[in-house]
C-alpha cells in the first residue's frame, strides 16, 4: 500500500479507519479527493467487495475523476463500485425496483423544460393566470415541496402551506402540483426531483426493498455532505441504519446551496445520529499561501454556526491581498483586465491562469466589456455570456426591430413575448402572406387586416402600432430613455419582475444591468450621437463571437462565486465587494443567511492559490441613478495586516485600515469626496506618481515596422516597458504597451518614436 506514504498523519488516520460512522471535515484545499479515492481503495484493498461499497457525488465530474484515481491504484475492480450522483444512483434503483411504485422499469426521466412545459399546458388546460402562477414560480415550488418530502396530498393537508399559498393569491398551487403529479404518472415520468423523492417512497414503503439495499450497500461514502437535503439525508440514514458504515466528508464553511435546499444542520448534527462518530479533520491546505489562507480563517471565525478547525498552510508566505477601489463598475472592470495584462506580460502567465468571480451573474456585463476592449480572450463559466442571455436577447431583438422593422429574427422572437394573442398559427398564416405576396413580415403585420383573418389581424395590428411607437419614440431621445421607454411598455420588464423564483430574479437583474450599461453610454461626453440605435451599432461589434470554441483555449474564466465552488486558479479576482450586492441585500434578515453569505465570501476567497485581489466600487447604477455604494463589512472583517491597499485611503484610517470609518463616509457621499484623497498614514498604497523617466544616452527612436509582441522598447517619456499587443493595418497601427513606471498604453506606432531594446 504504497499509496498510503504520500498522506499527512489526519488524511491516513481518515483513511484506515474503515469501520463505524465517521466524518471527514475537509477543509478548503486539503486533499479531500485523495482521501476519498484511497478510502475506497483501501477497503478494496482489506477484502470488501467493491459491489458492497456506495459512493455519493453531486456531480458527474467528481465520480469520474473519483473512479480513474481508484482504477490507478486497485485496477480493473474500481468498475464494479456503485458510484455517481445521487441521482444517478437512485435512478438505476428505481429502473430495477419500479414496479414496487406502480412505475414501468423503462419510465421516462423529464427535465426541467419538459416539466415547465407540461405546467404551461396544467395552467392553460385550468384557466389559470400564468402571469400569477408563473411556470417557473410553480415549478419551484413543487421542486421544493419534493426535497422536503412534501406529497401532493400532504400540500393540500397542510394549513400552514395552505395560507400561504392563499395569502398571495395563489389557492390552486396544491391542485396543480397534484394534477401534475398524476399526468407524470399517468406518462410513466418522473421528474429530477422524483428521483429522490420515489426513492423515499420505495424504502419507506417497501421494507423488503430496504433490508435489501442495507445489506447490500455495507460501505457507504457521501461527498459534500453538507450540501445535502432532507430527502438525501434521510436516504443515506436508512440505508446505513444496519452497519452504520457510514462516511460523509465536507466542509461545513463551504455550504452555499440553502437556495436549492442545502440544509447545513446535517453535516453540524451529524454527531447527534451517530454517538460514537469518529471525526477527522484535515486542516491543511495544499492549494493556497499563507495570507490566503489566513484571511480566510479572519473570515469564517465571525461565523457563531461551525464546526471549529484551524485551516493552515505550509507553503510560501505569498503577496498580501490586495484590496482595490473604483469609482464605478466600469472603472473596477478597466482596473481589473489592466491588473490581467500587467501580470501577463511581466510574469509570462498564460490567461487561463486567472479568474473573476462575483456575486451575480449580472456583473459580467462591465467585466466582459473591459475585457473586450484589451483584447483578453475570456469564457463565462456557469452560464451564457452577458448578450447572450434570453432575456437581454429578447429586449435587444426589440431595440433592433424599432429601428429595422424588417429584421426578420427579431419579429419572430418577440412578436408574442410577452404573451400578447398572437399564436404560432398566426405567425404561420403571415409568413405564407408575406411569400405569396412577396412582401417582408412587417409589410404584412402593418397592414394585417389586409391580409390576415379578422379574429387575429386585431392583435397583429396592435403589435405593429406598439414597434411605430417606438419608432417614433427612437427619434431625437438618447439611448437611455427610449431603451426604457421600449422596456417598459414591451411588456417585459413587467413579465420579468412578476417571475419571483431565482431564476425570474436573475434575469430582472441583468435587464437593470443591461439598462445601466445603456444608461452610461448615454452621458458618455466622447461621442457626440448618443441615441440607442448607436449604442446598438457598439454592441453588435461587441458581441461577434470570435472565441475559439476549444474547451482548453487560454482564456480568462469569468463565474458567479456559486459556479467556482470545486475549482482553484492562481490568480483570483473577487468584485462587488459592496454591501446589499455581496452581501446580498436579501441575506441581511436573518443571521443564517448572512452566515451563508460569508460562507460564500470564504469559497471566493479559497479558490485562489498565489494571488488574491478584491475589488469593490464607491457607485454603481441602479435604474439609471447613480448610487452611492458602501464597502462590504466582509473586507471590514479581515486582520488588516495581511492586506495592501491599491488607493490611498481617507485620513480617517490611520495606522491601518476601517472600512467602517469609509463606510460612514460614504453615506453621504458626494463626487469631492476621494477626488484627492490624502494618503494614510502607516498605510501602504500603490497610487502614488511615478519618476520622471531619463532617456537613455545616445536615444534614437528605431524603424517600427517589425516591431512584434513581446518586444522590449523604450518611450522617451514614457519610459521602459513591453509590447503587449498590436492591432490595426499599415499606417495605422496601434501598440499597447505596458510600461514599468506607467502602466498600459495605447500609441499610434507612426507617432510613438519607440527605441527596440531587444
Amino acid at each position: 500500500m504504497e499509496y498510503l506514504k504520500g498522506l499527512n498523519p489526519s488524511q491516513r488516520a481518515a483513511v484506515e479507519q474503515t469501520s463505524g460512522p465517521v466524518m471527514i471535515v475537509a477543509g478548503a484545499g486539503s486533499g479531500k479527493t485523495r482521501v476519498i479515492t484511497y478510502r475506497v481503495a483501501y477497503l478494496i484493498d482489506q477484502g470488501v467487495d467493491p459491489f458492497n461499497i456506495l459512493v455519493l457525488t453531486f456531480t458527474n465530474k467528481a465520480a469520474k475523476e473519483m473512479r480513474e484515481r481508484i482504477s490507478n491504484v486497485v485496477g480493473a475492480e474500481a468498475k464494479n463500485i456503485w458510484m455517481g450522483t445521487f441521482h444517478s444512483v437512485f435512478a438505476k434503483i428505481l429502473r430495477v425496483e419500479a414496479d414496487k411504485i406502480g412505475y414501468p422499469h423503462n419510465f421516462t426521466i423529464y427535465d426541467t423544460d419538459d416539466s415547465k412545459s407540461l405546467l404551461r399546458a396544467i395552467l392553460k388546460e385550468q384557466q389559470l393566470d400564468d402571469k400569477l402562477y408563473n411556470a417557473n414560480f410553480v415549478y419551484n415550488r413543487i421542486s421544493s415541496a419534493k426535497n422536503n418530502l412534501i406529497s401532493p396530498a400532504e400540500y393540500l393537508q397542510n394549513e400552514q402551506i395552505q395560507a400561504e399559498d392563499f395569502s398571495t393569491g395563489r389557492g390552486k398551487l396544491g391542485e396543480i402540483y397534484q394534477i401534475y403529479t398524476q399526468r407524470c404518472f399517468k406518462a410513466g415520468a418522473m421528474d429530477f426531483d422524483d428521483l429522490l423523492f420515489k426513492t423515499n417512497v420505495l424504502l419507506r414503503e417497501h421494507p423488503d426493498v430496504l433490508y435489501k439495499y442495507q445489506n447490500k450497500f455495507k460501505y457507504l461514502m457521501v461527498d459534500e455532505y453538507q450540501d445535502t437535503n432532507f430527502s438525501q439525508y434521510l436516504i443515506v440514514k436508512r440505508l446505513a441504519a444496519i452497519n452504520e458504515n457510514i462516511c460523509v466528508v465536507g466542509d461545513d464553511a463551504q455550504s452555499i446551496y440553502a437556495f436549492r435546499g442545502a440544509n447545513i444542520q446535517n453535516i453540524l448534527n451529524f454527531e447527534k445520529d451517530y454517538p460514537d462518530l469518529h471525526v477527522f479533520k484535515l486542516e491543511q491546505n495544499y492549494r493556497s499561501t499563507q495570507n490566503i489562507v489566513n484571511i480566510a480563517n479572519s473570515i469564517i471565525a465571525n461565523n457563531k454556526n461551525q464546526l471549529k478547525k484551524h485551516v493552515y498552510s505550509e507553503n510560501e508566505e505569498g503577496d498580501k491581498i490586495k484590496v482595490v477601489r473604483a469609482f464605478s463598475d466600469n472603472e473596477e472592470g478597466k482596473n481589473v483586465a489592466e491588473a490581467i495584462m500587467q501580470e501577463r506580460a511581466l510574469k509570462g502567465l498564460n490567461y487561463q491562469d486567472f479568474a473573476i468571480l462575483y456575486r451575480t451573474n449580472a456583473q459580467s456585463r462591465a467585466m466582459e466589456e473591459a475585457l473586450r476592449k484589451l483584447n483578453i480572450p475570456y469564457k463565462i463559466y456557469g452560464g451564457l455570456s452577458f448578450y447572450q442571455r434570453k432575456e437581454i436577447k429578447d429586449l435587444i431583438a426589440y431595440f433592433r426591430l424599432t429601428y429595422n422593422p424588417n429584421d426578420e429574427e427579431a419579429l419572430k422572437r418577440v412578436i408574442n413575448y410577452p404573451r400578447r394573442g398572437i399564436g404560432d398559427t398566426t405567425v404561420e398564416r403571415i409568413i405564407i402572406a408575406a411569400d405569396k405576396h412577396d412582401l417582408s413580415l412587417w409589410d404584412v403585420i402593418v397592414n394585417a387586416h389586409s391580409y390576415i383573418e379578422a379574429r387575429s389581424a386585431g392583435a397583429v395590428a396592435n403589435f405593429a402600432t406598439l414597434i411605430q411607437s417606438f419608432q417614433v419614440m427612437g427619434k431625437g431621445n438618447n439611448a437611455y430613455d427610449t431603451a426604457l421607454h421600449i422596456a417598459q411598455h414591451s411588456g417585459l420588464l413587467k413579465d420579468l419582475y412578476d417571475d419571483k423564483s431565482v431564476e425570474g430574479l436573475n434575469r430582472y437583474e441583468n435587464i437593470q444591468e443591461l439598462l445601466n450599461g445603456i444608461k452610461e453610454f448615454s452621458e458618455r461626453e466622447d461621442i457626440e450621437e448618443r441615441g440607442l440605435d448607436i449604442f446598438m451599432q457598439d454592441v453588435a461589434l461587441l458581441t461577434n463571437d470570435d472565441n475559439d470554441k476549444n474547451p482548453n483555449a487560454d482564456t480568462v474564466s469569468l463565474m458567479t462565486i456559486h459556479s467556482a465552488k470545486g475549482l482553484e486558479f492562481p490568480h483570483v479576482f473577487v468584485v462587488g465587494l459592496e454591501e446589499n450586492l455581496f452581501p446580498s441585500q436579501m441575506s441581511l434578515n436573518s443571521r443564517a443567511d448572512l452566515e451563508e453569505e460569508r460562507r460564500l465570501f470564504y469559497v471566493a476567497i479559497t479558490r485562489a492559490e498565489k494571488k488574491l485581489t478584491l475589488s469593490y466600487a464607491t457607485s454603481r447604477y441602479r435604474w439609471g441613478t447613480l448610487t452611492s455604494c458602501e464597502p462590504s463589512r466582509f473586507i471590514d472583517e479581515i486582520d488588516a495586516k495581511y492586506l495592501e491597499l491599491d488607493f490611498k485611503a481617507p485620513q480617517k484610517s490611520v495606522g491601518g485600515m476601517s472600512f467602517e470609518n469609509e463606510r460612514k463616509a460614504w453615506s453621504t457621499s458626494t463626487a469631492d469626496t476621494f477626488s484627492k484623497p490624502k494618503a494614510a498614514t502607516g498605510v501602504k498604497t500603490t497610487s502614488v506618481l511615478p519618476k520622471a523617466h531619463v532617456p537613455s544616452q545616445g536615444f534614437k527612436p528605431s524603424d517600427t515596422s517589425g516591431l512584434q509582441v513581446g518586444m522590449e522598447v523604450e518611450h522617451e517619456r514614457f519610459g521602459y516597458g513591453k509590447v503587449v499587443s498590436l492591432e490595426g493595418n499599415k499606417p495605422d497601427i496601434k501598440a499597447t504597451i505596458f510600461f514599468k513606471e506607467l502602466g498600459q498604453k495605447q500609441l499610434l506606432l507612426k507617432f510613438a518614436k519607440l527605441r527596440i531594446v531587444t
